[in-house]
């Protein structure tokens, strides 16, 4: 069925990268093979801001801040988080992910979510650029796709006019009302009113 889709092309296009410090020996494989995938994708370094947060609880409010600046198309988001003893790992990984999402949903700006969640320091490892491909490249890829998509659904459809200072304008609403649909009720007193003058002449 036909579906309205996102490019890959990331030409012309504005994008930010908030990264963690925490566990950078896997969050900076994920950084390079992103800026690797936006470029692909058409986008210039110099349309690609990089900022960097101490861990992943950190990424939701550089996020935020970013998006409410309106000067991105997307954000990708990246970090890595393993498993400990504690349940600390469960509070990061809820409040990173609602926050990200939360994020998305209330600027409008779309979000690639490239949030390592690993049991194993080797789980991260095979997720940065070994068995299991790279999560940095596949958010850089799902972040132009939303933002042409984002910019797609943004357009008015073909065909279909704007609003204009005095309501929404069509072309059906310029269409010439027939002289004999207009006014009823005054033409039916008009007529009325000619037949009555034409009697009392008789």
């Amino acid at each position: 069925m036909p579906a309205l889709e996102g490019s890959l092309h990331g030409a012309g296009k504005r994008f930010a990268i908030v990264v963690s410090r925490f566990n950078s020996f896997i969050t900076e494989r994920l950084l390079l093979s992103a800026v690797d995938g936006l470029v692909r994708s058409g986008a210039r370094r110099k349309d690609i801001d990089l900022v960097r947060v101490p861990g992943a609880f950190e990424i939701p409010l550089a996020a935020r801040k970013l998006a409410d600046t309106k000067k991105y198309d997307a954000i990708i988001c990246l970090g890595c988080l393993l498993r400990g003893d504690t349940a600390h790992y469960d509070v990061i990984v809820n409040e990173v992910t609602r926050g990200i999402g939360q994020s998305a949903q209330e600027t409008g700006v779309p979000h690639a979510f490239g949030v390592l969640t690993c049991e194993t320091l080797e789980q991260a490892i095979d997720r940065a650029g070994l068995k299991m491909g790279n999560k940095g490249f596949e958010a850089a890829l799902a972040a132009v796709e939303m933002a042409s998509l984002t910019a797609g659904i943004r357009r008015p459809a073909s065909g279909v006019r704007q609003s204009g200072p005095s309501g929404p304008t069509s072309d059906a609403s310029k269409k010439q009302i027939p002289r004999s649909a207009r006014n009823d009720k005054r033409n039916n007193a008009a007529n009325t009113s000619t037949k009555t003058t034409a009697k009392k002449r008789k």
